[in-house]
């Protein structure tokens, strides 16, 4: 993966970037979108189907400034995404935020949104390349221990890959911004912090005897390890 930051410019706002909300929770820094795409696991795809803004939960994988996505060739949906630009969002909850009145309740959060126009990758080892990135991105290590995708999977499977060049960056962390003549209420303000964690693995039922849990998949399940990774 290329991860060359220090060479990256900053994210550059354009009119479908730019924050008109909360602007000071936004970020330009490259990291913070490498580090909000690599920690989650499935992203929003939006596009324009049939006239209708059409939004569906998505795999993906980032290698340096890609984003790739797969689905079927038949998906109406992963046709669409090439005929217009499209949107990718991918967000994390990291708290609920209780305030003393209701209309300042928020949450803590990362999120990042990507806007641009999909490529279709039709060269092989472009495709076979991405499906790597995206299988690897949701489980480190299984790549290579794992059949690879044969050509009937393959002609039957949709590559896309969508540049990071146009997107946004924004995070909330700390408690509730009350105004000054609620603080004195007596209603218990703060955060609830959110996390996800990896639980125990379950064997397949139909898993041959003797074969055990990789030691990629334990090592997540028994440190516990946060989100995607």
């Amino acid at each position: 993966m290329t991860n060359s930051i220090s060479a990256r410019p900053p994210l550059s706002p354009t009119p479908r970037s730019t924050l008109t909300r909360s602007k000071e929770r936004g970020r330009s820094d490259r990291a913070e979108l490498d580090a909000v795409l690599d920690a989650g696991l499935i992203c929003h795809l939006g596009v324009v189907l049939g006239g209708s803004p059409v939004v569906l939960p998505t795999a993906y994988g980032r290698d340096g400034d890609t984003l790739y996505l797969h689905g079927s060739t038949g998906s109406g949906s992963m046709r669409a995404a090439l005929t217009s630009d499209i949107s990718v969002a991918v967000t994390h909850v990291d708290g609920i935020v209780y305030a003393r009145s209701a209309m300042h309740f928020s949450m803590n959060y990362r999120s990042a949104v990507v806007h641009g126009r999909a490529v279709e990758l039709t060269d092989t080892d472009a495709r076979t390349h991405a499906l790597r990135v995206i299988v690897e991105h949701a489980a480190p290590g299984a790549w290579n221990r794992v059949r690879p995708p044969n050509k009937k999977e393959l002609a039957a499977t949709m590559v896309l890959a969508l540049d990071l060049t146009e997107a946004s960056v924004k995070v909330r962390a700390g408690g509730p911004v009350d105004d000054p003549e609620d603080v004195d209420s007596p209603t218990w303000a703060g955060v609830l912090p959110l996390r996800q964690v990896w639980d125990a693995p379950i064997d397949s039922p139909d898993l041959a005897v003797g074969i055990g849990v990789p030691s990629d998949v334990l090592e997540r399940s028994v440190s516990g390890a946060s989100l995607a990774r």
